[in-house]
């Protein structure tokens, strides 16, 4: 084919103009402000072999003739073969409630490929249900899934020379863990979620998975009847979809669509909607514009980019987890993301939504009121993201959300009356947490922000439920759950049951819990998590005694262990390293490869 200029019109159409190959397009001829503006990309005078299409490799010439021999051996034709092929990976699976839709969606997606000129096809993606997995050994599977979702994706696009991908994820440990595949394969990629679930309904009022966790803890303080139970066991979860609250899922969803990797509703579009269909389709063209435009993932996922994520995780109030997530995908995209200025980012950034477990309202809700583009819109307001990001769009951030509309002033706060001057996260630290604690201070009730009580320690989740439900913590207390962390557990536990049975017994108010593990974005109260360096290592979490003091200052950003320095120093002295809790298997070559929780538990060689 000739090399020639191409212009391209609406961003979501179909194109009226001959599909030139990715090989027409040069480096140099990533978007910049003046090409935005015309959208036009112009042609090489010299192609660059890094730039050609894919799948030519496998398509094109005699050399590719075996190759082609087993396209036919699946039915394709040769005008299937001369368009680009687009990978869409599925986490379609029939045991997590967030996946079991995503056959249409995934169906939905390669019908929008093809009207836009490509050829889709569909590979899978594991993926794990955090609630099904809670409280057993099953949530040592969880965390770990993430990387193994990269590292296969990135081996099935690499054997295969895709063109472009479409990632159809939903859930908690799958979305980020396409994030960080698509960061390090750097080829157009478009997210398109399954959508959150809608709200149950129990005796009038909406509810979620976060209150059936605490049902049980109810049950146990004998404030509610097995009854009671049961009712919320049927009405809790009523369709399919991600969890209804600003739980992990729905968090890295919402902050897709921030960092510019999904298309508007890809968030906050509920899945039992007709509207995610439709989302689906226009995901599925986009990604054909992406590939003629050359607008890949590491154009979009920038250092200012994961600032606005950051940004937005403190107006929405997202799950702790995000804090593991984001360094994590920003590693992959060659961007060093430091925790550490999330502080400094909450100090200045608004919390505007107080989504359920942290309020009464449901990602319905945020999306009737406008999504996270009104979200966005409203944040800006105060010159606190950068507009100029590049977006799987086409378009800038400003140019997104410069048309949004707020429609609910009591789901999205206007930033003139916002829930909180502050972020929805902070990180603490202290001679407990050197490093850093993460704690959701949006979802901490205001006479736990400052506490200090005795340490109840235990050396595992299971052990802490049993004195939970057994009566044995009262009003006061610090429960402490170490060798939970990323090496400790080994894959950094989350802990939903112990903190909904605080709260289910009635302690939520004056009982906090503090752990090197990790909490489900449906865990409310003082709950600090991901504190490092981790007990397994040594930290000083791993020296904490029974009825040692402990001090929590979260306006502060401050977690002390009222012990002196000489005392910690003997404790150190006499404490040994315990013997890994798993030697076999994946989860032990996890536990010798990840790195600490505030380095986002990614994997390294030694």
């Amino acid at each position: 084919m000739s090399e020639f200029a191409l212009s391209y019109g609406s961003s979501l159409g179909l194109f009226l103009c001959i599909r030139a190959p990715a090989a027409v397009f040069h480096e140099s001829c990533r978007l910049t402000k003046k090409s935005i503006s015309r959208q036009v990309c112009y042609p090489l005078t010299k192609k660059k072999e890094e730039d050609n299409m894919k799948s030519d490799s496998v398509t094109k010439g005699m050399q590719q003739a075996p190759h082609r021999s087993l396209f036919n051996a699946l039915g394709m034709t040769k005008e299937e073969l001369d368009r680009p092929l687009v990978g869409i990976v599925s986490s379609y699976n029939e045991i997590v409630p967030g996946h079991m839709n995503l056959d249409k969606i995934v169906n939905a997606v390669k019908m929008g490929v093809a009207m836009a000129g490509g050829t889709p096809i569909v590979f899978p993606a594991i993926a794990v249900c955090d609630g099904i997995a809670m409280g057993h050994v099953g949530m040592k599977y969880s965390l770990v899934t993430r990387d193994l979702i990269a590292d296969s994706t990135e081996a099935m696009a690499m054997a295969h020379a895709f063109d472009a991908l479409v990632m159809v994820p939903n859930c908690d440990k799958n979305v980020p863990g396409l994030l960080m595949a698509a960061a390090r394969l750097n080829i157009p990629t478009v997210f398109v979620s399954g959508g959150p679930m809608l709200a149950g309904h129990v005796k009038g009022h909406k509810t979620s998975l976060s209150s059936m966790f605490e049902a049980v803890g109810s049950l146990a303080a004998g404030t509610m009847s097995e009854e009671d139970v049961y009712e919320y066991e049927c009405k809790a979860c009523p369709t399919c979809g991600s969890c209804s609250g600003m739980y992990t899922a729905n968090s890295m969803n919402c902050l897709t669509e921030v960092l510019g990797m999904g298309l508007q509703g890809n968030g906050t579009i509920p899945a039992v909607y007709s509207e995610r269909i439709k989302l689906a389709k226009h995901a599925g063209m986009q990604v054909m514009e992406m590939l003629k435009r050359n607008i890949r993932p590491r154009d979009i996922m920038t250092k200012e980019a994961f600032q606005n994520a950051l940004t937005m995780d403190m107006a929405l109030g997202c799950s702790t987890n995000s804090m593991l997530h984001l360094p994590a995908i920003a590693h992959e995209a060659g961007v060093e993301l430091d925790v550490d200025i999330a502080n400094g980012i909450s100090a200045k950034t608004p919390n505007l939504c107080h989504l359920a477990p942290a309020g009464p309202t449901y990602m319905e809700d945020l999306n009737e009121a406008g999504g996270i583009y009104a979200v966005m819109k409203e944040i800006s307001k105060k010159g606190l993201l950068n507009l100029d990001c590049m977006t799987v769009t086409g378009k800038t951030v400003g140019e997104n959300i410069k048309d949004a509309v707020n429609k609910n002033t009591e789901v999205i706060r206007p930033v003139e009356n916002p829930y909180s001057e502050t972020g929805g996260i902070a990180v603490l630290k202290g001679n407990l947490a050197p490093d850093s604690g993460v704690v959701k201070r949006s979802a901490v009730v205001p006479e736990m922000m400052v506490h200090e009580g005795p340490a109840r320690v235990f050396d595992c989740e299971e052990d802490a439920i049993e004195a939970i439900k057994g009566g044995k913590i009262v009003a006061g207390d610090v429960v402490v759950i170490r060798y939970e962390g990323p090496k400790g557990g080994p894959g950094m536990r989350e802990m939903l049951n112990p903190t909904s049975a605080i709260a289910g017994m009635g302690l939520g108010s004056s009982v906090a819990l503090i752990t090197d593990g990790r909490f489900s974005g449906a865990s409310r109260g003082a709950s600090i998590g991901h504190v490092s360096p981790e007990a397994a290592v040594g930290g000083p979490i791993a020296l904490v005694e029974e009825g040692d003091i402990i001090k929590i200052d979260i306006p502060a950003n401050k977690l002390e262990l009222a012990v002196s320095d000489e005392e910690l120093e003997r404790r150190r002295e006499r404490w040994q390293p315990r013997q890994p809790k798993i030697t076999t298997g994946y989860l032990a070559r996890y536990a010798a490869m990840v790195t600490s929780g505030n380095r986002g538990a990614i994997l390294e060689m030694k």
